[in-house]
């Protein structure tokens, strides 16, 4: 079976042999045992169920919790040659017809399925009729109540253990602690079934968290090194999602937000351009994320704390799922803190829930301010060793340097207990550094014992302290009072003087932007090798363009870089390319080899260096016809990019046109005459013939789209 299931591998996948347990879960899956898989994002799981499906008579039925990850995985199956359908609320009622048609012709090999399609009555005695191959159940997380990805169909996936007693079943995620392992076995009916868990570790992402100090401008530092690279930057609220988006573009980025505030025709676009599109910088909060099965994301930052280890662990795990080398950064400060804190308090649970929130952002805290190695602690919390530092950390590369704050935390401990615990940090900075301004006049803390003691310590260093006091519980943030600081019973030894403490000395931020730049990530490709790296892109990306999926579909970045590094000389070469399958090789094995040989014809820049390049030229003044001059395009081809940033929000209205208000008032109203949907450009353009170009009206619409949110 093991045979079959390697020959399989490279004749459909591109691949020549199996990674860590894939090929044991394949032969158990393939023989007809059930399986429960833990495997970090990036690992394979997928190939976990494609190879037995392929292996097995029949139809492999894959439940999959969103339309997003079912349309990428049939679009890659499709251009491996697999036949792959997927039946969800996308499909109108004829389509829904034709495919259940097929079904029962056998001419489907593979179907995925939501959790609510798959458990109506209707369709689980349609799949009796069928033969069934497999059943696959992925996120298998989403069972269990105790995750903040919980689906309640999925508690209901447990009646096929008794519908299709003989057909075996493999339940797949990347996240799972034991008690949520133990949920799904229970839940799932999986009680036979073989556990398979791979290491928590993803040793190709290198992580660094730096203290948030100008956090624009340390993103900015993060990200100089990195243009043209996809890449997502978390935050905790909707509206700096929308600030950071806007900043960055100013800044030079394609950048895009993403969350729940937007309409979903704007996030769906959105998401559309950072699947299909090189180098776009997804800003979001943590609606964004799930689901997107994007290879080559470089990196992650994080503008804020995430809420736990586990949301951190997810989140981070979205970059270099293909393997490369991968950054994950975040800066983080007291105000997140506080920020979270409130979130927490204001959330619905019991009090044993909020505790074990609580819980779980201490443990993310002390991650942040970890001495040691990051991977060590991370993996640690996972109930995983890892015997020896990593070497692929801030910490491991940097190293960290800690200081005897024995004296000064209880300084800063007293400041807190002499002010009355009710005062932030600010205010007790200056108390510690002697300042006389007016709010500690008027508190009358000149007169306590410890204004002033501070002056040996700079004010970012108490900043630092106080952050690390809280973050290691000997003080806490007092809600009720107004974010203040408070002491906790914890930190009565250190002021008795019956304990010592060694903290982390924070790096200089010189330091922090030269290092955050200098990590493997951003060197994946060498100089001499830029060129024709690039020319390698833009052939997937024209590929990717004709047969509409993205680019990684045709071929990952890993393949792309193989390619390069081994510049195969004819076809025969080229199938020995990892992830260079026999479909693939037939249908563009020539067009990369011409590429590599320098033989193909220069094309046009990329879609995405375009629209950068355009939006820069509207923002700087210049008109339609001007732009189109300078890019050496049509005048069409600008009209329609610019309605494009505008409907993306990505330039104003006014920056792209210069036109009278009179007649840019006439405009809008000629789309806004009628009532419901904007009518299409057709319809207006009768009424501006001769007056105003199609294009105009392209951007006017658009922007009435963005505004009205229609």
């Amino acid at each position: 079976m093991l045979e079959q299931a390697l020959h399989v591998l490279k004749d459909v996948f591109g691949y020549d042999s199996f990674r860590g347990s894939q090929g044991a879960i394949i032969e158990r899956v393939a023989n007809g045992g059930d399986a429960l898989v833990l495997m970090p994002t990036g690992g394979g799981k997928s190939l976990c169920y494609q190879v037995p499906g392929l292996l097995r008579g029949g139809l492999a039925v894959i439940v999959s919790p969103l339309i997003a990850l079912m349309d990428d995985q049939v679009a890659t199956l499709d251009e491996l040659g697999v036949p792959a359908a997927a039946l969800n609320s996308t499909l109108s009622a004829e389509q829904q017809r034709d495919l259940a048609v097929r079904l029962r012709q056998g001419e489907v090999k593979m179907l995925y399925l939501a959790p609510e399609r798959l458990v109506q009555p209707r369709m689980l005695s349609f799949l009796q009729q069928l033969d069934i191959a497999l059943f696959a159940i992925d996120e298998a997380h989403c069972v269990s109540q105790w995750g903040h990805d919980f689906r309640p169909e999925y508690m209901q996936l447990g009646q096929l253990a008794e519908l299709f007693a003989d057909v075996p079943r493999i339940a797949l995620t990347a996240t799972a602690d034991k008690r949520t392992r133990e949920e799904i076995v229970n839940r799932l009916q999986l009680h036979d079934a073989e556990r398979f868990l791979s290491s928590f570790d993803r040793p190709n992402i290198f992580y660094r968290i730096v203290p948030k100090e100008q956090p624009r401008k340390q993103l900015l530092a993060f990200l100089g090194q990195r243009k043209g690279d996809a890449g997502i930057v978390y935050c905790l609220s909707r509206k700096k999602v929308d600030d950071i988006a806007a900043f960055l573009c100013e800044q030079g980025y394609s950048a895009l937000p993403y969350h729940a505030g937007l309409p979903a025709e704007v996030r769906a676009y959105n998401q559309k351009r950072f699947l299909n599109e090189e180098g776009i910088v997804m800003v979001a909060t943590v609606a964004f994320g799930m689901g997107i099965d994007k290879p080559n994301v470089r990196f992650v930052a994080h503008l804020d704390l995430p809420k736990s280890l586990e949301a951190y662990y997810q989140e981070t795990g979205r970059a270099g799922r293909d393997g490369l080398p991968a950054d994950a950064w975040m800066a983080y400060g007291l105000q997140d803190v506080l920020m979270l804190k409130q979130m927490m308090q204001n959330s619905e649970g019991d009090e044993r829930h909020k505790r074990v929130e609580q819980h779980k952002l201490d443990a993310m805290l002390a991650l942040c301010e970890e001495t040691r190695c990051r991977r060590q602690a991370m993996l640690a919390y996972f109930d995983e060793e890892l015997p020896q530092p990593c070497g692929h950390c801030d910490n491991c590369v940097d190293g960290v340097q800690t200081w005897d704050a024995t004296e000064p935390a209880r300084q800063a401990l007293s400041a807190i207990y002499r002010t009355g615990q009710r005062y932030g940090v600010g205010h007790l900075v200056d108390v510690l550094l002697g300042k006389d301004n007016d709010k500690v006049r008027q508190a009358g803390h000149r007169q306590l014992a410890v204004f002033g003691v501070g002056k040996g310590q700079a004010e970012g260093e108490w900043r630092s302290l106080y952050r690390q006091l809280v973050a290691r519980g000997l003080a806490d943030i007092d809600l009720e009072g107004f974010g203040g600081l408070r002491l906790t019973e914890t930190c009565r030894p250190l002021l008795r003087g019956e304990t010592t403490l060694q903290l982390r000395r924070d790096a200089k931020p010189q330091v922090a932007a030269r290092g955050a730049g200098g990590s493997p990530a951003s060197q994946l490709v060498r100089a001499e090798e830029r060129e024709q790296w690039e020319a390698l892109r833009a052939l997937r990306r024209r590929l990717a363009e004709e047969h509409g999926v993205p680019p990684y579909v045709i071929f990952p970045d890993s393949t792309l870089l193989e390619m390069l590094r081994s510049q195969p000389g004819n076809l025969a070469d080229m199938g020995r390319v990892s992830g260079v399958g026999a479909r693939k090789l037939e249908r563009y094995g020539q067009a990369f080899l011409e590429v590599l040989a320098g033989t193909e014809a220069p094309q046009a820049p990329e879609p995405s260096d375009l629209r950068h390049e355009l939006a820069s030229l509207a923002r700087a003044g210049m008109t339609p016809a001007q732009i189109a001059g300078q890019l050496k395009c049509s005048e069409k081809n600008v009209y329609a990019l610019l309605a494009e940033l505008i409907a993306g929000r990505q330039l104003a209205l006014e920056q792209a046109l210069d036109l009278p208000e009179t007649l840019m008032v006439e405009l809008q109203d000629a789309f806004l005459d009628g009532e419901g949907e904007l009518p299409p450009v057709s319809e207006v353009q009768p009424l501006f013939a001769g007056r105003v170009a199609e294009g105009v009206l392209q951007c006017v619409r658009a922007a009435l789209l963005a505004e009205f949110e229609l």
